[in-house]
């Protein structure tokens, strides 16, 4: 059902934000209420800020385990930084195909006044200074004239979060309208899902068993594809499939009439999404 996404300067109040969006819609409503961030994935923020390809990976992670809890029954709220407005964009695209409203609370502080809670506190939780001045330099702030931006909360931090005006724009509002990016087209052939399956699965199988005696940097050939798999790292089965399914998706909504060339769009799109 719904998805909350929740915006600010590192230590802005977000997941004590979270933890009160999430009490209340829990006792004001029957559904269940899930968080998602960086602490549920136990992320290094410290480790993954520092280094664009780890947070790349980390803000794929996090976009995954949120596009997996959103469904029709349930509340998601999305407790990270989110500060990459073409990010929050990518959320706005995901809603419109889960075809569910969401809106936008911004915790809006002073970097002073978050450089002091950071300091303050344990020191495993503290962002590093340089990680923080960096976060908060590259900070994109949302703008409620921006689709995806909207509804847009900003909340002070000593406000009292508008429960009724979040949980109006959740609930009685439609969802935005599918377009041809977001709404699933008919397959361009009857065997076309079957194909599909069958040539993933096959490169997957292709690119695992192919690990076992090969290392970092080797070209891996898989069945039914000209190019090649770009090994830069060992994958996990667990990684492989959910990008499987995640092109799967992708495919399912742009069909093409040349089933030849799935195995070659596939490894494109491995190669594009693991470097």
């Amino acid at each position: 059902m719904p998805l909350i996404v929740m915006c600010g300067y590192p230590c802005s109040g977000k997941t004590r934000r979270a933890e009160e969006l999430k009490g209340y819609f829990e006792q004001k409503t029957t559904r269940k209420v899930h968080i998602v961030g960086d602490g549920a994935l136990d992320i290094d923020k410290n480790s993954v800020y520092a280094d664009s390809q780890k947070e790349k990976n980390a803000r794929a992670a996090l976009k995954a385990e949120v596009e997996r809890k959103v469904n029709k029954d349930d509340i998601v709220i999305f407790d990270s930084l989110n500060y990459i407005k073409g990010y929050r964009y990518e959320l706005f695209c995901l809603i419109k195909h889960a075809q569910t409203p969401h809106c936008l609370v911004y915790c809006l502080t002073s970097d002073g006044v978050s450089s002091t809670w950071n300091t303050n506190r344990d020191a495993a939780e503290q962002y590093a200074q340089d990680i923080f001045d960096a976060l908060v330099l590259r900070f994109e702030a949302p703008d409620s004239r921006n689709r995806w931006d909207s509804p847009l909360f900003t909340i002070l931090k000593d406000d009292t979060l508008p429960f009724e005006d979040i949980s109006d724009a959740l609930f009685k509002r439609k969802a935005p309208p599918p377009n041809q990016s977001t709404q699933s087209q008919p397959l361009s052939s009857a065997n076309f899902l079957y194909e599909l399956d069958k040539i993933t699965q096959e490169v997957l199988m292709a690119i695992f068993n192919a690990q076992k005696t090969s290392v970092p940097g080797d070209l891996i050939s898989v069945p039914g594809a000209t190019e090649k798999i770009e090994l830069t790292r060992n994958i996990n089965m667990a990684e492989l499939r959910k990008l499987r399914r995640q092109f799967i998706s992708y495919t399912k909504m742009h069909p093409t009439e040349n089933i030849g060339q799935i195995a070659n769009m596939f490894v494109q799109y491995l190669n594009k999404s693991l470097h």
